[in-house]
């Protein structure tokens, strides 16, 4: 794609940089824990239905990317969407037997749960999953990399750069250039050797910044980076990005030069998030970036993709490249510092991609931190979840005017459920004098009610 075309199709889509599905239909079930109840005149916005219904630029990369035909492609993604359904009312249920999901298979057809309690297999394996009995629960390894990412706020080990949870080995996996070194800063860390696996890596993180043409925005007139997705606070517009692209006060112009805004918010290291409040000559729009897709592809949530599941990148500078989710609650070391809690892909990226959209079906899964590689020889990269940066400065993901109810009800919904709030898996809401427990990590959207999306909540 040329630069102009680059950046004529940037400021069509409001400066989001990113890839999801169009929208499809399904009608939502009724809760088997309860009484029929009628169907909803919207249909479920979140659906296997959805899920499938992607624009081509999205199913090229992964055919690309993964070596999907496209029909692959498609069964790929529906195939998240009932994993992660199931994963989630699995974790519920296993509480503190749980110890981590993911998914195995060319089309990502198996969803494999593990239990610290081979008395709760069963459970596992009535639900369609493959149950793997393991030592330490999810919970156990969380709070051991819990450890390591306060030594590493004390004093980052460059020899170290990227940690994270393995719930497929059970363990605690660090990559380092000195093993020695690496065994030695995890048992300061007061992390049991037992728990940890050493790998030698030359691995060696940045972050994607630079100062080249062919933006996605600028900031203070000169550097560039990408902008992931836009957003809303209050009747604010603006989009999230990277941490690491600008400081509060740090001002924004588009790919004209012309005056955009100014980052309200940021983090970094620690944390690898930022939000740019925009001015009236931009608009906020439901759609990305598609780097040579006829239509843009539009967003319509954030349920968080599990490890093994396909993923997809848009990017100022690389355009559009697909992969898998390989690590959940990754930590990495920058020359900056150490960021905790990003996820960990072997997408590639390079400079200039920074604070772009990960994206996988139509739900919007972070914006893109930093790595190692490039595009020519393949790399890892991480990017910041988007829930977090969105739950810390009260955003709301821009997802247009999609699945308005048809009419407004005669009464207002009651309960404690509410549009644009992130919630957690096992978060637990009321609903018209119904209890709701949340199965799937996201942020409510606008007709996202709990009676209206099985997919992301059940009956308590």
């Amino acid at each position: 794609m040329s630069h102009r075309r680059g950046l004529r199709v940037a400021v069509l889509a409001a400066g989001a940089l990113g890839l999801a599905g169009t929208q499809g239909i399904a009608v939502a079930q009724p809760d088997p824990a309860g009484p029929a109840r009628p169907a909803p005149r919207t249909a479920a916005p979140y659906s296997a239905a959805t899920a499938a219904d992607v624009p081509p630029a999205m199913l090229k990369a992964m055919r690309r990317d993964l070596g999907l035909t496209e029909a692959q492609a498609k069964k790929a993604l529906v195939n998240q969407f009932d994993s992660g359904v199931t994963a989630g009312k699995l974790r519920l249920r296993l509480g503190g037997d749980f110890a981590g999901s993911w998914v195995s298979g060319r089309t990502a057809e198996t969803l494999h749960v593990a239990t610290t309690d081979p008395a709760r297999t069963a459970e596992i394996t009535a639900q369609g999953a493959r149950a793997t009995v393991v030592g330490r629960s999810l919970a156990e390894l969380t709070a051991a990399k819990a450890k390591l990412d306060r030594a590493a706020a004390r004093e980052a080990p460059s020899h170290s750069p990227v940690w994270y949870v393995d719930v497929q080995a059970n363990r605690i996996v660090v990559l380092s250039s000195a093993p020695d070194e690496a065994r030695a800063f995890a048992k300061a860390a007061g992390v049991d050797a037992a728990e940890v696996t050493v790998k030698r890596s030359a691995i060696r993180p940045r972050t994607y910044y630079d100062l080249r043409g062919g933006d996605a925005y600028y900031m203070n007139g000169s550097g560039r980076c990408s902008i992931g997705f836009s957003v809303t606070r209050g009747g604010t517009p603006g989009f999230i990005t990277a941490g690491h692209c600008g400081q509060p006060g740090t001002t924004t112009s588009g790919y004209n030069q012309v005056q955009q805004g100014s980052f309200q918010g940021s983090s970094f290291p620690g944390n690898d998030y930022a939000w740019v409040a925009t001015n009236g000559n931009w608009s906020p729009v439901a759609r990305v970036n598609g780097y040579g897709s006829v239509q843009d592809p539009a967003v319509s949530g954030s349920t968080v993709a599990q490890t093994g599941s396909p993923v997809c990148r848009s990017g100022s500078t690389t355009g559009w490249h697909c992969g898998t989710v390989q690590q959940l609650n990754t930590s990495v070391t920058y020359p900056q510092g150490t960021v905790s809690g990003v996820t960990q892909t072997n997408v590639c990226a390079e400079p200039g991609d920074s604070g772009g959209s990960f994206i996988s079906g139509s739900q919007a899964q972070g914006t893109t931190s930093g790595g190692s590689g490039d595009c020519r020889s393949g790399g890892t990269t991480f990017f910041q979840p988007v829930n977090e940066g969105l739950q810390v400065y009260g955003l709301t993901l821009y997802t247009g005017t999609s699945n308005p109810p048809d009419d407004p009800p005669d009464d207002p919904p009651s309960g404690t459920w509410a549009a644009g709030t992130v919630y957690q898996v096992g978060d637990v809401v009321t609903y018209n004098g119904v209890g709701y427990k949340c199965i799937q990590s996201h942020q409510a959207q606008p007709g996202w009610t709990p009676e209206n999306v099985p997919a992301l909540w059940q009956r308590a």
